[in-house]
């Protein structure tokens, strides 16, 4: 699943060719997603795109009438494609920009999401998420107090939405790894002095993905077509049995939440 940096490098793309032009009208092909496509994007007609945002793993574009909030799911990608290039199998959704190009929606598992809000604060599917990894919000201050009485191990609390958003899978077992921190401590175990640490971290390894310009797994792509760069530099995610490329111990491999886990046993406790 793509994950924020994906979601970030996509809206870092898609923003100089929308932001400033017009969608002429979409052209939805599949309506059935997650959910059905919201019928207000259906009927789309001669709207300006006035800001490409993004709130934990969803893109928001914003018109004068409200929000197209955009969601990958599991295999979904954008990308800026001359008007005239033919749509393929898995193609299901166009926005027809003024420009003579289009945003083409590509999503072959069908578990992405189009849906539209007049008000962001309103939307269900925003609402009661937690700050934004990369924000002042989330600071050692928040998540050690936020740590404190919870059991729960580590990395799936660091995962869950409402504690932080956009620190998924990948991000959670290499910001771990690079904290020195086992993913199957509980959380309350944290001292402050490592919530600290791994608040410096998240926001570190996130920023550095960004700037790599994600992660390449099965599906992700960037909008020029081109694969992130970040997988080149993942210290364990994926690398279970390999040696740890600092100690060369066996990298190690658990399921937290039905989700695997990667992580050293000497470089982490």
């Amino acid at each position: 699943m793509p994950e924020l940096p994906e979601v970030e490098t996509s809206r870092r793309g898609i923003e100089p060719h929308l932001v400033g032009a017009r969608i002429v009208h979409a052209i939805v092909r599949n309506e059935r997603l997650r959910w059905p496509v919201s019928q207000e994007i259906i009927s789309l007609s001669d709207q300006p795109v006035l800001s490409v945002q993004r709130r934990a793993k969803y893109l928001l574009l914003e018109l004068p009438a409200g929000w197209i909030i955009i969601h990958l799911g599991m295999s979904g990608s954008l990308r800026v494609l001359p008007e005239a290039l033919p749509p393929a199998k898995h193609d299901h959704v166009d926005l027809v920009m003024s420009t003579g190009k289009i945003l083409r929606y590509t999503d072959p598992r069908r578990f992405g999401a189009w849906l539209w809000s007049r008000d962001l604060t309103a939307s269900n599917v925003l609402a009661h998420l937690g700050p934004e990894p990369l924000s002042e919000a989330f600071s050692a201050d928040y998540l050690f107090a936020k740590s404190r009485g919870r059991r729960t191990p580590v990395k799936p609390w660091l995962m869950d939405n409402k504690l932080v958003v956009g620190v998924g899978n990948i991000y959670a077992s290499e910001s771990l790894f690079v904290a020195g921190i086992l993913p199957d401590r509980a959380a309350m175990a944290l001292s402050y002095e490592e919530a600290a640490l791994l608040v410096k971290t998240i926001k570190a390894v996130l920023l550095r993905s960004i700037e790599q310009g994600g992660t390449t797994l099965r599906d992700f792509l960037q909008t020029d077509g081109k694969p992130g760069y970040f997988a080149q530099e993942l210290q364990v995610y994926g690398r279970g049995g390999e040696p740890c490329r600092v100690c060369g111990a066996p990298i190690e491999s658990v399921k937290h939440a039905q989700r695997s886990t990667f992580f050293c046993p000497v470089c982490q406790k």
